[in-house]
């Protein structure tokens, strides 16, 4: 288990970075012939990226909600995330092309995702009685306190 930290925290991460979200939906969950690849898929693309740092990603994180799974991804650029998509060389690729084939349009299986572009300084967090956690893993942890006290004080000192 994580080590909690007690102190209130708050993430940095130097530079501009990329929140990237990504997710499913079963629209009809006794096709798993059509749902059990692309859930499948995720884990080989996750495993993939965190034995090679260097392609971008700096940390993730699952939510399994009442619309299906979540996973937020921070990746440290745009132009990464997009290379990693289209690397005709990586897990994801593959996995794309064959979901096209699959389901495409037909409604059997749901995926959307969002992209956030974040300048530096435009963001901010805290965490308290938490193990490091999302951005607060993605960069790195300092107290908040002083100039990192309050939400607006957060989002001044880094801008």
């Amino acid at each position: 288990m994580a080590k909690v930290i007690a102190e209130r925290m708050c993430a940095e991460v130097e530079g501009d970075f990329v929140v990237f979200l990504i997710g499913a939906r079963i629209n009809h969950l006794w096709k798993f012939w059509k749902w059990w690849p692309v859930a499948a898929a995720m884990p080989r693309m996750l495993a993939e990226l965190s034995r090679n740092p260097d392609m971008g990603l700096m940390n993730y994180y699952i939510c399994i909600g009442p619309h299906g799974p979540v996973l937020v991804q921070y990746w440290r650029s745009f132009d990464a995330l997009e290379a990693y998509a289209k690397a005709r060389e990586s897990e994801h690729l593959p996995a794309w092309t064959a979901f096209n084939r699959s389901v495409g349009s037909n409604g059997d299986v749901g995926i959307w995702h969002e992209t956030y572009r974040i300048q530096a300084g435009a963001y901010e967090s805290v965490y308290n009685n938490m193990p490091a956690f999302g951005l607060g893993q993605a960069g790195k942890l300092v107290e908040a306190r002083g100039a990192r006290q309050s939400a607006r004080q957060r989002l001044s000192a880094g801008g």
